[in-house]
């Protein structure tokens, strides 16, 4: 397994066609769940330490962040975004979340990552851009 030390700057672009979920429909009526719009925001843990979150982008399904964050990790394994709904009852509703392993990323074979997140789990799209300031890896 490889593992990540070092500085992490990861920027959170942007999402497209996120689509609200049942739960966060659960007070919509008529019409408008057909046009109903997210308050948006993503959360970003390394391994389960939270490094950040981005700001709400109100009533839109597809929101544009450009949030930045650098945190120094120590033997790190995974990136995770989740993306929530800004709810304003209640707990936040739970919208998409991708993980994405550092082994992925150093087996690139360049210091810098960018893409679209599109995977079974998460069949949202997110944007995200990951300059790898510091690399050093170690296989355990």
């Amino acid at each position: 397994m490889v593992i990540f030390n070092g500085q992490l700057k990861i920027k959170i672009c942007e999402a497209r066609n996120l689509k609200p979920t049942a739960w966060s429909l659960r007070h919509a009526v008529g019409p408008k769940t057909q046009t109903f719009l997210l308050d948006t925001y993503i959360a970003l843990n390394v391994d389960d330490s939270r490094v950040g979150q981005t700001s709400t982008r109100q009533k839109t399904n597809s929101p544009t962040w450009n949030d930045e964050f650098t945190t120094e990790v120590i033997e790190g394994r995974r990136i995770e975004l989740s993306v929530f709904h800004d709810a304003p009852i209640g707990y936040d509703d739970f919208v998409a979340n991708c993980i994405i392993q550092f082994e992925d990323i150093l087996h690139n074979g360049s210091k810098h990552y960018e893409d679209w997140i599109l995977r079974d789990f998460f069949p949202r799209r997110c944007h995200i851009e990951l300059p790898v300031t510091t690399m050093r890896e170690q296989e355990r």
